[in-house]
C-alpha cells in the first residue's frame, strides 16, 4: 500500500465528499479517483477493500470535525460556566455546519454500520470513546454538571445536529443560539 500521507487525505477527503452526496453505495473507489482528479486505479493503491477504506474515512471525519486545539484552548480561558458550556456547544455547531459533508459522512457511517458488522463494532468502539473523553474533558474542565448531565446534552446537541444539517426547515424558524443557551441552562445544573 502506498504510503503518501498527503495523498491519502486527498482521497480520503474525496471519498468524504462522495459519501456525503451519493451516500455509502455510491462511495466506490473509482468514484473517489473521480472525485479526487487523479487516474482510475490510484484509490486502489490506498485503500486494503471496503472496510479499510470505510475505517480510514470514520477516522478522517474527525479529524476534520474535531476543535482546532489553539482556538479551544483561548475559548476555555473563560471561566467554567453556564456561558463557557453554551459558547462550547454554539462552536460545535459551527463546526458542523462549516463542514456539513464531513457530518453527514459520519451519518452514513452510522447507517452502513446497520449492515456491516465490523463497521459497526469499529465505529461503536470509536463513538463509545469520544463520549468517554468529551465527558472526562467536561468534568476535567470544572464545567456544570455530572456525567450524566452531559451524555444528556450530548444525546440532545446530535439531534440538534441532525435536523440542523439534513432538514434544516426544521430548526430555521428558531434561533439556534437561544435554544443552546436555553438546552445548557436545563441540562446541566448550578451544582449549589
Amino acid at each position: 500500500m502506498r504510503r503518501n500521507p498527503a495523498r491519502r487525505a486527498a482521497l480520503l477527503d474525496a471519498a468524504i465528499e462522495v459519501l456525503a452526496r451519493e451516500g455509502s453505495r455510491g462511495l466506490t473507489l473509482r468514484a473517489i479517483d473521480a472525485e479526487a482528479g487523479v487516474p482510475t486505479g490510484t484509490a486502489t493503491n490506498y485503500f486494503a477493500d471496503r472496510a479499510d477504506l470505510l475505517t480510514q474515512v470514520m477516522h478522517r471525519t474527525r479529524e476534520r470535525l474535531t476543535p482546532d486545539p489553539e482556538a479551544l484552548a483561548e475559548t476555555m480561558r473563560q471561566a467554567p460556566t453556564h456561558a463557557l458550556a453554551t459558547e462550547l456547544m454554539r462552536q460545535l455547531l459551527g463546526r458542523m455546519r462549516a463542514d456539513r459533508t464531513g457530518y453527514l459522512a459520519m451519518l452514513e457511517l452510522r447507517l452502513e454500520a446497520t449492515r456491516r458488522p465490523e463497521l459497526h463494532t469499529e465505529l461503536s468502539g470509536f463513538l463509545t470513546a469520544e463520549l468517554g473523553e468529551n465527558i472526562r474533558y467536561h468534568l476535567d474542565a470544572g464545567l456544570p454538571g455530572d456525567a450524566t448531565d452531559v451524555v444528556l446534552l450530548y444525546f440532545a446537541m446530535i439531534g440538534l445536529l441532525l435536523d440542523d444539517l439534513t432538514i434544516p426547515a426544521i430548526t430555521e424558524p428558531y434561533a439556534t443560539d437561544d435554544l443552546i443557551e436555553k438546552l445548557v441552562t436545563r441540562l446541566l445544573p448550578d451544582g449549589d
